[in-house]
């Protein structure tokens, strides 16, 4: 298999064949509380927060780069035209769920859609994760280690060879 091949194939890869199973994910409910996400945070860019563990409904996503706002004191936050959303998402300013910190304009992807498909919403959206949604159920994500991960197994699987 040369490289135009294999590249071929991981492009038209289904994301239900490639994404990590739900149980791996960082995923915390809507009512959960800030040092439980935090503990998420420790290890994991980002997490998943869904409305509860039955419905698996999205709400949003936290990433790691927004504890800084959850740990600024809310005075941290104003700027000459008043207060911003994010002195809401200030512990000391009330926040003390993950359903209030969380950016309720998750990017996603269908199921069924294909790694190629994924590539091209991640580079519009300059993004390196996607919620992988069936409606609006949280059913996995595809991230770009994923799929570099996915592209190296293919290539070694395949014995493809990169000659520039």
């Amino acid at each position: 298999m040369d490289i135009e091949a294999a590249l071929e194939r991981f492009h038209s890869l289904k994301l239900t064949d490639i994404m990590p199973r739900l149980e791996s994910m960082p995923v915390v409910t809507a009512d959960a509380d800030l040092l439980s996400v935090l503990k998420v945070l420790r290890t994991r860019h980002h997490v998943w927060v869904v409305k509860d563990r039955d419905s698996m409904e999205l709400v949003g996503f936290i990433r790691y780069i927004d504890v800084i706002d959850v740990l600024l004191p809310p005075g941290a936050h104003k700027f000459k035209l008043g207060i911003t959303s994010k002195t809401m998402k200030s512990m000391l300013g009330g926040a003390a769920r993950a359903e209030d910190i969380a950016e309720r304009h998750a990017l996603t992807i269908e199921e069924n859609a294909t790694v190629l498909e994924a590539l091209v919403k991640m580079r519009k959206y300059r993004t390196q994760v996607l919620a992988v949604v069936e409606g609006k159920k949280l059913v996995g994500e595809v991230s770009l280690r994923i799929l570099i991960d996915e592209l190296l197994r293919l290539l070694r699987v395949g014995g493809a060879q990169w000659k520039p």
